[in-house]
């Protein structure tokens, strides 16, 4: 598979076989993924790979703190989007609840799928990207951004999905319970990661593009 069709080919992946995905694939996958580019060639970016028993007691542990009523935060505080970045947000939940099923008012269904989210989609592995404190935001945002893109497609070359997500990390002291990420590493965001069910309703969703006369301005052409 070329980088054009990889690109192309990937999607948001949120139900997994449980197949475990071997230490030996995942380090070749971060190993040609650390490629990215980086700013001043920074590599800002730390990466703490979590599976087996760490994982699944920080998926029970998220969901404890769900159902107490913790509210959700993390690392490195988020703004709400607002307008028509709001209304894609709001538009991809509306398409992923028609496709499981799940209606509007039926809360009980809504709570189970947002628990799924707690729980990295029951994926067999999960990588957080951190950045550490002393870097500079901006930049290191980015780079850990074309890290976590570059993750996702040679993930492909192993037959592997994968969903970029921020709920896992959602209550950071949960993770830290169980997997020793230092105070001074900020998480960002974390990766699922594993083989597809084909049979999972939420992997039939291909989220929508704009065209890019809605967001490109071509300048000197």
């Amino acid at each position: 598979m070329n980088v054009i069709d990889a690109i192309r080919k990937r999607k948001s992946i949120r139900g997994y076989k449980p197949d475990p995905v071997s230490m030996g694939i995942l380090e070749e996958i971060l190993e040609i993924a650390t490629r990215a580019p980086s700013s001043m060639n920074t590599q800002p970016w730390q990466i703490a790979v979590l599976a087996g028993d760490v994982l699944d007691n920080i998926r029970k542990g998220n969901v404890e703190m769900l159902k107490a009523g913790k509210m959700p935060g993390k690392d490195i505080p988020f703004k709400p989007y607002e307008g028509i970045y709001k209304q894609r947000q709001v538009d991809l939940a509306k398409d992923l609840f028609q496709v499981l099923g799940i209606a509007r008012e039926d809360r009980e269904k809504r709570d189970a799928w947002m628990q799924q989210g707690f729980r990295f989609f029951d994926a067999p592995a999960a990588i957080v990207l951190s950045v550490e404190a002393s870097t500079d935001p901006p930049t290191a945002y980015s780079d850990v951004g074309g890290l976590a893109q570059t993750i996702c497609l040679a993930a492909l070359k192993f037959g592997l999905g994968t969903c970029i997500m921020g709920q896992g990390i959602m209550y950071p002291e949960v993770v830290r319970r169980f997997a020793p990420i230092p105070e001074s590493q900020r998480m960002y965001l974390c990766i699922t990661i594993g083989y597809p069910d084909g049979t999972a309703a939420a992997n039939k969703i291909e989220s929508k593009r704009e065209p890019l006369a809605n967001n490109t301005a071509w300048y000197g052409f």
